[in-house]
């Protein structure tokens, strides 16, 4: 098993909890109030931009040409998806300029912007990873045919084409990084963020 497989594999209590948490549930069923999901593409689009700046902090610490190459790859991916959420703003009613960032928001950006500023390729590929593959996990658990409105989110991310982001950082994280404890600690971390940004939309969205 690949190191990011194993990571993965030791997130998976992590994982069923994002799956079983109310605003997923919400998405599944298309029960999630419009205000909780205005929140989220509102708070999202903040923090791809951090995201992508993280990849771009990577990409300069690159010292091949195909790391290089699947760095840039990645990049277009988040700007891919920020067209997706410009998207959604306009379907939806969402003012995403300016938004102040929850402390949810602030404290995953702050978290994957300082790791891939501070160390090196391989723990930065494993801050980011948890974010690609669990929304690729819940784009292929969740069936858009009951999620009504928000059936084309799960779609974007049940999409061969997000799968294929996902690997391609799974594996930068097994050619760059060692099975360390700053490693495993560096996903888990991410992993827990990703659900604390989950519990921000609901419990700052209106009503």
């Amino acid at each position: 098993m690949s190191l990011a497989a194993r990571l993965w594999a030791a997130s998976a209590d992590a994982a069923d909890a994002a799956l079983a948490h109310p605003f997923v549930r919400g998405l599944a069923d298309g029960s999630l109030p419009l205000p909780a999901f205005q929140v989220y593409v509102a708070q999202d689009a903040v923090f791809l931009e951090g995201f992508a700046r993280a990849y771009a902090l990577a990409l300069a610490r690159s010292d091949d040409r195909a790391t290089l190459d699947a760095f840039a790859g990645l990049i277009a991916g988040v700007v891919d998806e920020l067209r997706l959420h410009a998207a959604y703003a306009e379907r939806w009613g969402v003012d995403t300029t300016p938004v102040r960032p929850l402390p949810a928001t602030t404290a995953y950006t702050d978290f994957v912007l300082a790791t891939a500023a501070l160390r090196g390729v391989g723990v930065t590929c494993a801050a980011l990873a948890p974010c690609m593959r669990l929304y690729a996990h819940l784009g292929t658990s969740l069936d858009p045919e009951a999620a009504g409105p928000y059936a084309e989110w799960v779609r974007t991310y049940a999409d061969p084409a997000f799968e294929a982001l996902a690997r391609t950082l799974e594996d930068l994280l097994d050619r760059h990084a060692d099975d360390v404890p700053e490693v495993a600690a560096a996903y888990r971390r991410a992993m827990e963020l990703e659900l604390a940004f989950f519990s921000a939309a609901l419990e700052r969205s209106p009503g």
